[in-house]
């Protein structure tokens, strides 16, 4: 039955309440990977494939997508032979991906719905950016790994040649919102995507907090100039 009545856009705000930033994914869902690859310009398919590549995955291995929305990583992953889950505490974005007939399941980064040593590896994808607490976040998916697997960490980080991270900057305070009107069934939900991204610790300050949280030998390697870095650590057996 039609209605009249529309929901105001819901935008997170930078505290990270989760049943803020979980609506605010809620509400974007529907749009949510176009939106992705026309304000990435496509390098978000070059992000999943190096995100799995870090992984090294082996078929009949157990993997945790965390964060993974509709699932569109998940899928990246699975190419590898492994088996992979799509959790993510957006139940709009999971339904969203249901076309794609993965394993899902809704579940809290900081409490996941998981046994110990549960997984050969666990991954998450521009998402740990948005965890209300993302050192027990990291304790979690260490937690939940098995002793010798391993983690790998894709987001979001800050350029390393300095008249580039300017431009980058400017694109994402003025010119990502307005492209993200065009595409978006929430544009003012990336306005706080740009500030959140904006206020993410560097590469070295985000390799220090994954190494406290308790994993080892953590490492990081930059992609596309630093816009987004992969952080890989182990679970020491």
């Amino acid at each position: 039955m039609a209605t009249t009545e529309q929901r105001e856009p819901i935008r997170a705000s930078l505290d990270k309440k989760p049943h803020e930033v979980a609506s605010m994914f809620d509400g974007v869902a529907k749009r949510y990977d176009l939106t992705n690859t026309v304000i990435s310009g496509g390098q978000d398919r070059y992000w999943r494939w190096a995100t799995r590549r870090a992984l090294a995955l082996r078929p009949g291995e157990r993997v945790l997508d965390l964060g993974a929305g509709t699932g569109v990583s998940t899928v990246e992953l699975g190419k590898s032979g492994a088996w992979c889950v799509a959790t993510d505490f957006s139940q709009g974005m999971l339904s969203a991906g249901r076309f794609r007939q993965l394993p899902m399941v809704a579940g809290d980064a900081m409490a996941l719905p998981f046994a110990d040593d549960s997984f050969d590896a666990v991954t998450i994808s521009f998402a740990l950016r948005n965890v209300a607490d993302i050192d027990l976040a990291m304790r979690e998916m260490l937690r939940v790994t098995k002793p010798g697997g391993r983690l790998v960490v894709c987001e979001f980080s800050t350029p390393v040649f300095g008249p580039f991270r300017t431009l980058y900057m400017e694109y994402l305070m003025k010119a990502l919102p307005r492209v993200a009107r065009a595409v978006s069934s929430n544009p003012d939900a990336y306005v706080y995507l740009a500030e959140s991204i904006r206020a993410w610790p560097n590469q070295r300050r985000l390799g220090r907090r994954i190494a406290e949280a308790g994993w080892d030998s953590v490492q990081w390697r930059d992609l596309t100039g630093g816009v987004v870095a992969l952080h890989r650590g182990y679970k020491l057996g």
